[in-house]
């Protein structure tokens, strides 16, 4: 049965419940979203209120991660069906601000972290960390949560919050967890449902891809190049499938490696029309 919980658009008020939840010893665990709620933002949720007597979910299409050529404007929405959904997984409220709560007018204020953001999704979408850090910055400050919960499927934004966190001193814990998929191995994202008929019969290609690769990694494949020419051949078995990036990092550092070493992040985006995925594995060498 699922449950309409609350939805709050003004920080202020958000502040204050959450001020109150607190004033009676609760734990605050913190789900950031933008909305277009799935099984696997729900397993965040479920995750959250395993851990947490009080479970806030933020939804908010943020304007300052879309780059050039991105339209925010066609994200999917549906708040109505996501405040059932987060009731549903057990959330207890919904922060839903306006853009204009997020960003008044005036605001100047970035937050930015070097180095884990320069490959990978970082080189073909410039700037998009720098608005996914600031406004989770924003976040945190908002909520003040004892945890934040983030899918493993966007290791990057993963890394590169966990960062942000330890180089500010933010006094939080960031929970990944587990990447969650379609029966046919096609990791779950906001972004499916805009493949067409074609296309989506076509995307589970990229844990294919991925399954391939690290089938050769347990059975002794090192070098990277090898990897990375087994897991293009097998996307070119896809032909709507338009290779943005096929990396394999350092799972630390995401600095690009040639022989494996310890634990390693291969990840891959690739464009189905206008529908651009990701997704990733850890192989431990």
């Amino acid at each position: 049965m699922m449950t309409h919980i609350p939805c709050i658009e003004t920080i202020a008020g958000f502040r204050s419940v959450l001020e109150e939840a607190r004033s009676r010893g609760a734990t605050v665990g913190l789900v950031p979203t933008m909305g277009a709620l799935h099984e696997g933002h729900l397993a965040l949720i479920r995750k959250a209120c395993s851990e947490n007597d009080f479970v806030a979910v933020s939804i908010f299409v943020n304007p300052t991660q879309f780059g050039a050529g991105e339209v925010r404007e066609t994200y999917p929405r549906d708040l109505q069906r996501d405040l059932k959904l987060a009731g549903s997984a057990g959330a207890d409220l919904v922060f839903g601000p306006p853009v204009e709560e997020m960003y008044p007018k005036g605001f100047s204020t970035w937050v930015e972290v070097e180095g884990l953001t320069q490959g990978l999704c970082g080189a073909s979408r410039p700037g998009h960390f720098r608005g996914v850090c600031t406004v989770v910055a924003k976040l945190f400050n908002i909520c003040r949560p004892d945890r934040a919960y983030f899918g493993e499927k966007d290791a990057q934004q993963l890394a590169v919050i966990k960062k942000m966190v330890s180089d500010l001193d933010i006094p939080l814990a960031i929970v990944p967890c587990p990447t969650v998929r379609e029966s046919d191995g096609l990791a779950l994202s906001s972004r499916n449902v805009r493949l067409s008929p074609e296309a989506r019969a076509q995307a589970p290609v990229l844990y294919r891809a991925l399954s391939a690769a690290l089938t050769l990694v347990e059975n002794g494949e090192r070098d990277a190049r090898r990897l990375n020419d087994e897991i293009c051949a097998v996307l070119a078995e896809a032909d709507l499938a338009k290779i943005d990036y096929v990396e394999i990092v350092d799972a630390d550092d995401l600095v690009p490696v040639d022989v494996l070493a310890g634990p390693c992040l291969i990840a891959l985006a690739v464009w189905f029309g206008k529908t651009r995925l990701i997704d990733n594995i850890t192989v431990e060498a």
